[in-house]
């Protein structure tokens, strides 16, 4: 039984590390998979070792075809668990010393430069719609943010403060941004969303033709919809302007702690990805 360890772990995170709940949370979703995956094995008595477990662990996650990102979390989660352990005397050796992490290539992600970005945006500039111009903010406010997709479709007008300059995510994150985007949502509150307003109930942010949130689904296919139209190819999706946005925060100063807390990683190693990206890389 590992899971009364894990909240010891979780506690020591927490009060002596001082880490956010949401990145204590992450770590809890991943040591209780691992936990679950260990449980089940040694109920079936076929693998003994510690070693063993996490090596036929690796594997499940491969074979659940998580990405390299997710699983290299996972496993870093497995590492800081088992290095406490062993650091704080509840065992002898560390299962995880020789345990593979899944190396993720920057080269693996897409960017968009400037130049790119400005022929996205021309193209529901060209439109005279209400949703057109959603479109528009909405890729305004990715590119300024690096909100991820869900989080951008999850807004309600309430979370956004434009005297302030923040955008409030979920219970605790505040994401800021500069003041070129604050005129933006200003005029789209006053009259794009209005025009898609249905029901003065209605709290979401982005909506679509029917006055209802807008959904993932829906954004990112208008996404791909505008860049292949810019001649961008049919690769750009939400998640380039979020690996864009970190991009240009790195090239413009900020530290990897900084862009962790823009970008909302629980895991430093997760924003390591975007140190030094190769130029001309998109």
């Amino acid at each position: 039984m590992i899971n009364p360890d894990i909240e010891t772990f979780l506690q020591y995170l927490a009060q002596e590390k001082g880490y956010s709940p949401n990145t204590v949370a992450a770590y809890r979703n991943d040591l209780t998979q691992m936990a679950s995956f260990i449980s089940a094995e040694q109920a079936r008595d076929i693998i003994r070792t510690y070693d063993d477990l996490l090596k036929a662990y690796l594997l499940k996650l491969r074979e659940k075809r998580y990405s390299l990102a997710t699983t290299a979390r996972k496993v870093a989660s497995a590492k800081s668990f088992f290095k406490f352990m062993v650091d704080s005397g509840r065992m002898r050796g560390n299962p995880t010393k020789n345990l593979p992490a899944p190396q993720v290539s920057r080269h693996s992600l897409k960017f968009l430069s400037r130049e790119e970005f400005e022929k996205l945006l021309a193209e529901p500039a060209k439109l005279p719609t209400p949703e057109a111009r959603r479109d528009l903010t909405m890729l305004q406010m990715l590119y300024a943010t690096g909100l991820r997709i869900t989080e951008l479709v999850s807004l309600n007008v309430d979370d956004i403060d434009l005297q302030q300059r923040y955008v409030q995510v979920g219970s605790g994150r505040r994401v800021p941004f500069d003041e070129g985007l604050s005129p933006v949502l200003a005029e789209f509150l006053r009259n794009a969303r209005l025009d898609l307003l249905y029901d003065d109930t209605e709290q979401a942010l982005f909506l679509n033709r029917r006055g209802k949130r807008l959904t993932r689904q829906g954004f990112w296919q208008i996404i791909k919809g505008y860049a292949s139209r810019a001649g961008l190819g049919n690769n750009i999706t939400p998640q380039t302007l979020r690996h864009s946005f970190a991009r240009h925060k790195l090239q413009n100063g900020a530290d990897l702690r900084q862009l962790q807390q823009l970008l909302g990683h629980a895991f430093i190693s997760s924003t390591r990805i975007y140190r030094h990206p190769p130029s001309g890389q998109r």
